[in-house]
Parts: C-alpha cells; structure tokens; sequence
C-alpha cells in the first residue's frame, strides 16, 4: 500500500543525514541508501576492525540496514556496540532503534528501548506507534498516542497514519474515525491520501463496505489507485463480487500494469467460486503481459541471513530443505490442516497445487530455520509480499507441531505464531 512507504519517512529522516566528508559512515550509508545492505553489513564489520571509531551517521546506516534484513542478532551487536559508544541516550538513535527491533520482529525490544530513552521527541513516539500498529497492537498503540499527547509532545501527519494503521489491523473503527476527525479538528493537520487510505482500509477490513465506498466518494481528494487497492482487498475478504468488479475497473484504469490488482480480483473470484472469472482475470493479465511478482522471503541464521524463492533449489541443503516441508507436511495434516487451494490458479489439477502451495518461498525459509536452528529458539521470517492464506494456516499448524515462536513479516504487518494460534487473530 501507498502508505507503507510513508512509514519509513521519519526513519528517512535518520538515515539521510549521513556522510559528512571524512566520516567513518560515508561510504557505509552511501550502500545503505543504495539498498545494497550486505555490502553495508560486510563494510561496518570492517570499519571495527580498524581505528576508526563508528559514529552516529554510522550507526544509524546499519541500524536502517539491520531493520530491511530482519536482521535481528546483527543489529542486537550494533546496539551493544552503541552502548560502549556512550550514544544509547540520543534520541535519533533510539527513535532507529525501535524501528529497527520492531521490524526485525522484537516488539519488546523496542519498547525496552523506547522507554530507557530519556528524550522523547515526536519522532521517538511516533516509532513506537508505528512498531505496534506493525505487530497489530491497536489497542496499545492508540494508548501510547494518548500517552504522547498528555506529555504535551505534538503529533504530526505520521503519527496519524501510524495510529490509523494500528487501527485498522486490530479493527478499531471507532478509534480510527476518532484519530481521523482530531487530526484536522484538533491539530489542524489537512489529511492526506495516506490518511485516507488508511480510513478506507479501516472500514473495509471491519466489513463496511458500502461505508467504505461512500467515504471514497466524499473524499476532497481524487483517490489514488491505492485506495482502491484497499476497498478491493476488503471486497475478497467478505465476498462481495459486484463491488469488487466495480473497483477492480477503476485500478486497471489508474494501472493497467500492476499485477497486484489483477491477483486480488482473481482471489475475490476464487473465494467466490467464479472459477470463469478467474480465468478472465489470467487472459487479461496474458494480453497485457502482466506478470506477478515473485515470492521471497529471508531468514536470519548464525549472523548470516538466506534468500528463498518459491519453488527454490539453490541452496546448498536443499535435499533437507525439501525433506522437513515433507515431514512437516504429513504432521500437520495429521493434526488437522487442509491445503486451501483457492489460492492457486484454477487450471491446475488440485495435486499440483498443493505441492505448489507447500513450496512457498516462507515455508523453504520456514523448513531451513527448522533444520538449522537449536530446539526452541524463535524462527523470524521476512517476505516481500502479503503471506498467503494456505500458508497463514499452514504455519499456525507448523508453530504448534515443532513447538516454536515463529515471526513472520509480510508487506503489510507481523505474524507472531506460537501454539497454534496467531497474534492477527485471522484478522488481517
């Protein structure tokens, strides 16, 4: 969604100040802003083996570059590192921190981190929203917000989308509309189309769909194609076919070229049993060329993290890999779990899409983790894309099967999985 990108704004503001001529960080957060963050990583490991003393442009690079890996133990060592500095106490520092643990799946972490920094500035409280609207804590993030208020600290157009965020994936819709009328009411802050594409996500993932597409309606603003993106995805969620061909028109009309649109109207046509209409929906995407963006996800192990492609054979232990989806498979489907075909393209014969499902790049992460990592330490996962939502189930199962915490971060928010149960509740 358009507003993800948003999220990352006042972490921008840390990490772009880098680089001043001579410092230890130049060319470390010249990779960093490149995406280049191996090279980053390899670089600041070279950087502590010299006299160079890393400084605080230094930091806050590989801090960024910890938080886009998911590399958890990694930036655990940057932390500590920072501590020996004497820098724990900056507030830029701990506002990338809290950003850093709550995306690499530690919402404690960033909390303990949030709460030890003496300063709070607006960028500091607006993190700590933002980590728990990621980990869909609604209800705590609204709390902080009203913390954060009562400390006199005046929130900006971020925090706001950090709130509603946080709103819409704990289905606070009384919050959120609350949130949405203060800010232009109270603090006279003229909401933008992140803010309103929030509200839209917010009332269609709580089912008000015809409220929905009224405040689409009445919005001063000609809405972005992320908004419709928002109402289509809730229109899947609750089955409704005609408002979701009306939307899906009006995507393909804004961006006739993003898969992303065409896979949500075919997912709308599966669970809706319109098997035609998913066939449309692949001649549209064969005539334009459209192409779906692949699957990857990473895992962080022994310092080192791993990429995974559906259907990888790449990697060295990939007999291994291939092995425990196997017994992991037969295990859960003891313990009750049905392959939820729906969301593989109709055309194919039903064992085939199981055996496609069940070698999505976060179960190959998800196999590898459990095949290289001691007995009960928490699995942490990363994925470019929306997990799906065979394999949302199929890790609910896996969770409870290997008796393991399992993190996993996706486009739009975290997944925490232990005993079976995830912390979304299905609501997501």
């Amino acid at each position: 969604m358009r507003r993800n990108r948003t999220r990352s704004v006042h972490c921008c503001r840390c990490s772009s100040s880098l680089c001043e001529h001579g410092s230890s960080g130049t060319w470390q957060g010249g990779y960093a802003r490149s995406g280049y963050f191996d090279e980053s990583l390899n670089l600041f490991q070279k950087i502590k083996l010299t006299s160079l003393q890393p400084d605080l442009d230094t930091f806050l690079g590989i801090i960024h570059v910890c938080a886009n890996l998911a590399a958890l133990q990694q930036g655990k060592e940057v932390h500590e590192d920072i501590i020996k500095s004497g820098l724990q106490s900056d507030v830029f520092l701990g506002s990338a921190l809290v950003d850093m643990y709550a995306k690499c799946g530690s919402i404690q972490e960033a909390v303990k981190v949030f709460d030890k920094t003496p300063k709070r500035d607006v960028v500091l409280w607006t993190a700590m929203i933002l980590g728990y609207a990621m980990h869909g804590c609604g209800k705590e993030a609204v709390r902080l917000f009203e913390q954060m208020q009562s400390s006199g600290t005046i929130p900006d157009e971020v925090t706001f989308i950090g709130v509603l965020s946080a709103c819409c994936h704990s289905g606070l819709v009384n919050d959120g509309w609350q949130c949405f009328n203060d800010m232009s009411q109270l603090y006279h802050i003229m909401p933008t189309m992140d803010h309103y594409c929030c509200m839209v996500d917010l009332l269609g993932r709580a089912g008000h769909l015809d409220e929905a597409m009224d405040f689409i309606n009445r919005m001063p603003l000609k809405p972005e194609a992320a908004v419709w993106r928002s109402l289509l995805g809730a229109c899947g969620n609750h089955i409704n076919v005609e408002l979701g061909e009306h939307v899906a028109q009006r995507l393909f009309e804004l961006e006739p070229e993003k898969a992303a649109n065409y896979v949500l109207l075919s997912n709308l046509y599966a669970k809706a049993g319109k098997w035609d209409g998913i066939g449309n929906v692949r001649k549209m995407m064969k005539d334009k060329k459209v192409k779906k963006k692949p699957g990857c996800s990473w895992i962080e192990v022994n310092r080192k993290v791993y990429a995974f492609v559906g259907g990888d054979r790449s990697h060295p232990q990939t007999e291994n890999i291939y092995a425990m989806l196997e017994t992991l498979s037969g295990k859960i489907k003891e313990a009750g779990y049905v392959v939820d075909t729906s969301f593989m393209l109709h055309d194919v014969e039903e064992e085939q899409k199981a055996y496609g499902l069940f070698h999505h790049s976060e179960k190959l992460a998800l196999a590898f983790g459990v095949i290289t990592m001691s007995p009960g330490i928490p699995i942490r996962i990363t994925k470019n894309l929306r997990v799906c939502g065979d394999c949302h189930s199929a890790i609910k199962f896996i969770s409870k099967t290997v008796e393991r915490e399992i993190f996993v971060r996706d486009a739009s928010r975290f997944h925490h999985f232990k005993d079976g149960k995830c912390s979304c509740g299905d609501y997501w």
